[in-house]
């Protein structure tokens, strides 16, 4: 008997089966509506084919859920069509398709620790860190004496990625990131 997990223990990136198939939890949102019942909204990625499909489960609903095995492995570089990691244990070379870890890429510099994640001895993506620093690469400056609380400004980040952050960042400087919502933590 597989183990069941509830909608309400969803977590991103978790594996579970539905309708026979093993799918990844790309997102998920609690939605309790004014009148019925709550439900929850997803968005899953299939591991086998790569199909990302929006289904909603009621609140509470159970399924089995799929263990998943985490490899630490280094991110080495990107040959296009495939992402190279190495296994650190063994140093044997893993390639996944690019389009598996494209959000992901983002925010990984080349010799970056990551967890890879298997199902059944296949890789089945990858798991960040929740949050990475990260050096600023373009930002327009700040203007002085433009004090309205809470006002941001995006900014390119050494891997590509753009994000909004406070006015007082500057080029040069390294930000904290949440890997897992894209968005400004605080200076590194």
């Amino acid at each position: 008997m597989a183990d069941q997990v509830s909608t309400n223990q969803f977590k991103n990136g978790m594996h579970v089966e539905v309708d026979g198939q093993v799918w990844r939890i790309v997102e998920f949102q609690h939605v309790k509506p004014g009148k019925g019942g709550a439900f929850v909204r997803t968005k899953l990625k299939a591991v086998d084919s790569g199909a990302v499909v929006d289904k909603t489960f009621r609140a509470g609903e159970k399924m089995p859920r799929i263990f998943t095995e985490t490899k630490n492995v280094q991110y080495l570089y990107d040959a296009g069509e495939d992402v190279v990691f190495i296994d650190e244990e063994t140093f044997e070379q893993l390639n996944l398709p690019r389009g598996d870890v494209a959000d992901d890429l983002r925010f990984l510099l080349p010799s970056s620790s990551v967890q890879l994640l298997t199902v059944g001895g296949k890789p089945a993506g990858i798991q960040l860190p929740t949050s990475v620093e990260l050096g600023v690469t373009a930002t327009e400056p700040g203007v002085k004496g433009d004090t309205v609380s809470n006002v941001t400004k995006p900014a390119t980040l050494e891997t590509g990625a753009v994000v909004q952050v406070p006015l007082f960042v500057n080029v040069g400087d390294r930000i904290k990131v949440d890997t897992r919502e894209a968005r400004y933590i605080s200076r590194a």
